[in-house]
């Protein structure tokens, strides 16, 4: 019989995402620094690990589990993966994130495998902009594997855009008919103060009230009750009522009151939040000779921790020393 994880403001968490590499075949601008420092890997977590605590999760209540990066689909051996996560009774939901590079070849094994839903990184549709933001990535890899996986049959694909001033804002409406008119959903996202990626932020700021009134002049927006257990926001349109619009906003319009969320790290940190350093160290307990039961109850007792809220500030100030990409997405 499962139990509840709540943390000390009552919210429920049902929503794990788990990072399985902090490695990415990309250096987005907004995600790593230009020369990066990895985990070594013998203390990066096995996949022998990774499912055992998901399973810890799910049989306290977590329903979604989300598999992020860096980026997922390098790591060697993930299609076996999904398949001992997907068989996990009481799991609803397997979805991955990814940056869509590797999709063109992996998309069919991946939902043959049991992954219902894939969200997939994608800023500009110029190449040469690509080639800026990602520093070394080329745009048509992963528009092949947007395509491929429009072909499989996931029961939704999603873009996620992190608009930035400067980068890629005049985009928004041109990324946005190209999810439109393929039947995809997008989220547009705001950049998060996490880790020193050699600019200042705070000049590349663009909120999603300024991206809503601009799609606003182009669509008929219509309020959404969609939800996919995260942090997006959801609008419709009237001219393609199939897709979603959503939006990400930690800075613009905070959603930690409704926060289900909790984070594992490739090295196995728990973290309790996206803007804080709250953790527990999930890999010394799964290495130690503690049993499933003892786990739950250090996590338990771990969210008693959790913050009320993240205090994001679009000032430019690095609030967070870890990386993007050492943070699961």
């Amino acid at each position: 019989m499962s139990t509840r994880w709540l943390d000390s403001y009552a919210r429920q968490h049902d929503y794990l995402r788990i990072s399985i590499t902090d490695r990415c075949d990309l250096r987005c601008v907004y995600c790593m620094a230009e020369d990066m420092t990895f985990v070594p890997r013998a203390q990066i977590l096995s996949f022998e690990e990774i499912e055992r605590i998901a399973r810890i999760f799910v049989s306290n209540g977590v329903r979604k589990i989300r598999l992020t990066g860096g980026e997922p689909l390098i790591r060697p051996d993930i299609i076996s993966l999904c398949k001992k996560l997907k068989a996990i009774a009481g799991l609803e939901e397997l979805v991955i994130t990814t940056n869509g590079t590797h999709l063109a070849k992996l998309a069919a094994p991946l939902y043959a495998a049991g992954v219902q839903r894939i969200n997939i990184s994608l800023d500009t549709l110029k190449p040469e902009r690509f080639a800026q933001i990602t520093r070394v990535g080329k745009l048509e890899k992963t528009l092949e594997g947007i395509e491929a996986a429009r072909h499989v049959g996931f029961s939704r694909l999603k873009l996620n855009t992190v608009v930035m001033r400067g980068y890629n804002h005049d985009e928004v409406l041109e990324i946005t008919q190209f999810a439109l008119a393929r039947g995809l959903d997008i989220s547009f996202i705001e950049e998060m103060p996490l880790g020193d990626v050699g600019r200042d932020r705070g000049l590349g700021f663009f909120s999603s009230d300024e991206i809503q009134a601009l799609l606003a002049n182009n669509y008929t927006l219509i309020q959404s009750t969609a939800s996919t257990g995260g942090p997006s926001r959801y609008l419709q349109t009237a001219e393609f009522p199939n897709s979603r619009i959503g939006f990400i906003s930690p800075h613009s319009h905070n959603f930690c009151s409704t926060c289900n969320r909790l984070r594992l790290t490739a090295e196995g940190r728990l973290l309790l939040c996206l803007g804080n350093e709250h953790s527990l160290d999930l890999r010394a307990l799964v290495r130690s000779t503690l049993d499933d039961q003892a786990i739950s109850q250090h996590i338990a007792r771990a969210l008693i921790n959790k913050p009320q809220q993240h205090q994001f500030t679009t000032d430019g100030e690095v609030q967070v020393v870890r990386f993007m990409n050492a943070t699961g997405g």
